[in-house]
């Protein structure tokens, strides 16, 4: 293996760049130089990087900040240890999932937390505390009393203090909206939406016979005087809303228009469902819709879109005791309960600190990865734009439509969400979701948002009848 020799009359590695003060984190800098300078070829595989100690006292950093950078590197599967032997380039890896997946919102991972270390810290408190029989058998409350807590704990940021005994534990908020629809409509009956809507909302109601109407919406959400039209109109058994960095628009509804959605909500008396997931993601987000028509609103947060997909925990509040209890009725029909270790995983973490360390860990890097595609995408793209939430909203040049522009992007490689999978009307708009979580190694999804630039500036025509 070949010693690392190209190096500058100061002896810093010519791979380096030099370190600039708004340039960002210095670790990150440096991590990004070593990628770059295996792209560009100045490193090769096997090149052997300098001590950690030697490349620290060369750039004026602390030894800190070198393993940052190194181990940051590894987590790219740029670098190899080699025990007392050093740290060596490493070679390329097979790609066995060629496609760069932007279409599913899931949380990024966090840059700084060990969540292999945290799972098992947060397993091992929850065998070492609980009744193991327990954790195994069948629970049809809703959630335990601790559960029910941590519940408490966790929408307190919305909500301030809350009677625990008015949440219900769910296996994810897609369990929590089928149930709903189920315990508050009947069939035939019809859900309210934006035009653009979560696609999960729509999945339920057709399987369960209800019908989804679009109620117009404007830059702020959906319009109030629209609403109160429809529920005269239609008699809905439900609207839906899901007001905080919305799926998939990314518009957050300001403070006034919840205000004016909750008014027309009370002289209507209508239920709504405030489907939340993106609140704790959000920077300064209003107050809930809930807060404002509390005898109306049922409000759902899940800890999917925040922490991790695979906990399914989702905390929805209902404050009346008989509708909780039809809403119980309605989800032991088709998911009897979330599965309790998971259910005492989140517990754990949410009362010991863990969720909410996670939770910035997540916050952080969802804003790293908004500034990384705005930069690549030179400003496209509408909605988000602070750098919030899991998401944007990407709107097409006129020459192409967002069908044609899923089957390109597919072709070349890359998975992305067309409108026509959120609309909830005839009508669509000509736009594509990209989801900045699902892709876990930043330098590929840098790759795909710089081959989906590359594509937005190319003609349909450029390509085969197959791919559009």
């Amino acid at each position: 293996m070949s010693q690392l020799k190209t190096m500058q009359d100061d002896n810093v590695p010519i791979w380096l760049p030099r370190l600039a003060v708004h340039g960002g984190p210095r670790f990150l800098q440096i991590a990004d130089a070593l990628q770059a300078a295996m792209a560009d070829g100045s490193l090769k595989p096997g090149d052997r990087l300098p001590p950690q100690r030697q490349l620290a006292a060369q750039l004026d950093v602390d030894l800190t900040t070198i393993t940052r950078a190194y181990d940051e590197a590894r987590r790219r599967n740029l670098l190899e240890g080699r025990g007392a032997r050093g740290t060596y380039v490493a070679a390329p890896k097979v790609e066995l999932t060629p496609i760069l997946d932007l279409s599913m919102n899931t949380p990024p991972p966090p840059d700084g937390v060990d969540f292999d270390d945290m799972l098992k810290q947060g397993l091992s408190q929850v065998l070492m505390r609980a009744d193991n029989e327990l954790l195994m058998t069948y629970h049809l409350a809703g959630g335990s009393d601790s559960d029910r807590k941590a519940g408490a704990k966790w929408l307190a940021p919305m909500f301030g203090h809350l009677d625990y005994r008015q949440l219900v534990v769910c296996p994810g908020a897609q369990a929590a909206i089928a149930a709903l629809i189920l315990a508050l409509t009947e069939p035939g009956d019809v859900i309210l939406a934006e035009p653009m809507s979560y696609p999960g909302l729509r999945a339920a109601a057709t399987q369960f016979g209800r019908r989804i109407i679009a109620v117009d919406a404007d830059k702020h959400g959906m319009l109030p005087e629209m609403l109160e039209q429809a529920c005269r109109r239609h008699k809905p058994g439900l609207v839906y809303l899901n007001p905080t960095l919305q799926n998939p628009t990314a518009v957050t509804i300001p403070e006034l228009r919840r205000k004016e959605l909750a008014g027309v909500a009370k002289r209507c008396n209508v239920r709504l469902v405030e489907d939340d997931p993106y609140w704790l993601l959000a920077d300064a987000p209003p107050p809930p819709v809930a807060t404002f028509a509390p005898e109306q609103a049922y409000y759902i947060s899940t800890l999917s879109k925040c922490l991790t997909p695979g906990l399914r925990v989702a905390f929805v509040l209902i404050r009346d005791p008989h509708e909780r209890e039809r809403f119980l009725i309605a989800l032991r029909s088709f998911a009897l309960m979330v599965a309790p270790l998971t259910a005492a995983l989140a517990t754990q973490w949410i009362l010991d600190g863990s969720a909410d360390g996670l939770m910035e860990g997540v916050r952080n890097e969802a804003r790293l990865r908004h500034r990384m595609a705005g930069d690549i995408l030179a400003g496209r793209y509408s909605g988000g734009a602070a750098g919030d939430g899991l998401h944007v909203w990407l709107e097409l040049p006129s020459y192409w439509n967002s069908s044609q522009l899923a089957r390109a992007a597919d072709s070349a490689g890359i998975a992305v969400t067309p409108a026509e999978a959120f609309a909830t009307g005839s009508g669509s708009v000509n736009a594509i979701r990209i989801s900045l979580g699902s892709i876990k190694d930043r330098g590929r999804l840098r790759a795909g948002l710089q081959r989906l630039s590359h594509l937005l500036t190319q003609r349909p025509e450029s390509f085969s009848a197959a791919e559009v």
